[in-house]
């Protein structure tokens, strides 16, 4: 019996893994080949001079009228329908939102970030993973490309723009305003937390696909997310996305919950920079 207990000890302990995973790999590379970065600077005031600053906030404005433009056109498109077995649906809505932002990111993400939403600026922001004179531009473009996309739209189709609400957010009536308000908290949160995971510098130091992989699991979050609460709000969890269909469809029912298409993400984002930045990546309780 000692032989076979030998035997099976050594076996077990024969073949060593030849690379740590889990939090094992984590605790490896601690104090290895990894350095946290130094935080982005509040006021950079050298970005203003710089082409690949307003390089960077054109691919953000382009980015933003491009996902207006498509989702705008997607909402309506099923809205006009009188049977939505001839439309895409809600899953089909879920699917372009999710698409537009998988294919966006990774388009610009090695220029501007791949932002595509003030929730998202706000929240890196808060980890001060940007300055805020880059978060102040990067919103203000954001917010121009989605109004333009939406302006592009219903200079297409500007009768059934109006007739059919413009794709603008609102709480559902079956809903309460504090219900439309949680759903946009939750929802934001899902997507800056997935940007977080998947962007997260430490991760991409360790394994050399995330970076590749990044735009994927960002794109998939905002798909669930819109099939989880296009019934409640209509899925605002971007701002900019909010103020653009708003502000050119211009109605009172566009204006009555707009603030919650503010407010809530930016909740989300500021919750979900904090818990990724004191619980996951625990950094004010690293050691100097």
């Amino acid at each position: 019996m000692e032989g076979k207990d030998e035997d099976v000890r050594v076996g077990a302990n024969r073949y060593r893994e030849r690379q740590a995973i889990g939090t094992a790999a984590q605790a490896e590379q601690d104090g290895k080949d990894y350095k946290e970065p130094p935080s982005a600077p509040l006021f950079e005031a050298g970005e203003l001079s710089s082409w690949s600053f307003y390089r960077a906030c054109i691919a953000e404005f382009v980015a933003t009228f491009l996902f207006l433009y498509i989702t705008v056109l997607t909402v309506m498109g099923v809205a006009k329908s009188s049977s939505k077995c001839n439309t895409v649906g809600v899953q089909g809505i879920a699917w372009a939102f999710g698409g537009m932002i998988f294919a966006l990111v990774y388009c610009t993400a090695g220029i501007s970030g791949g932002h595509i939403n003030p929730a998202v600026t706000f929240g890196l922001f808060l980890a001060r993973k940007l300055s805020l004179t880059r978060a102040v531009f990067y919103i203000m473009f954001q917010c121009l490309g989605a109004i333009c996309g939406a302006l592009v739209v219903k200079g297409f189709q500007p009768h059934q723009f109006e007739r059919l609400g413009g794709a603008a957010n609102s709480v559902s009536r079956t809903y309460s305003k504090g219900g439309g308000l949680g759903a946009e908290i939750v929802g934001t949160f899902v997507l800056v937390y997935t940007v977080f995971s998947a962007t997260d510098a430490k991760r991409n130091a360790r394994d050399s696909h995330v970076p590749i992989l990044a735009p994927l699991p960002i794109g998939f979050a905002v798909f669930l997310v819109h099939l989880a609460t296009i019934p409640v709000t209509g899925t605002g969890i971007n701002p900019a996305r909010s103020l653009g269909a708003a502000l050119v469809y211009n109605k009172d029912q566009a204006w009555d919950d707009h603030w919650i298409f503010w407010v809530g993400p930016f909740i989300g984002a500021a919750l979900a920079a904090l818990y990724h930045q004191i619980v996951i990546r625990a950094i004010p309780f690293k050691s100097k």
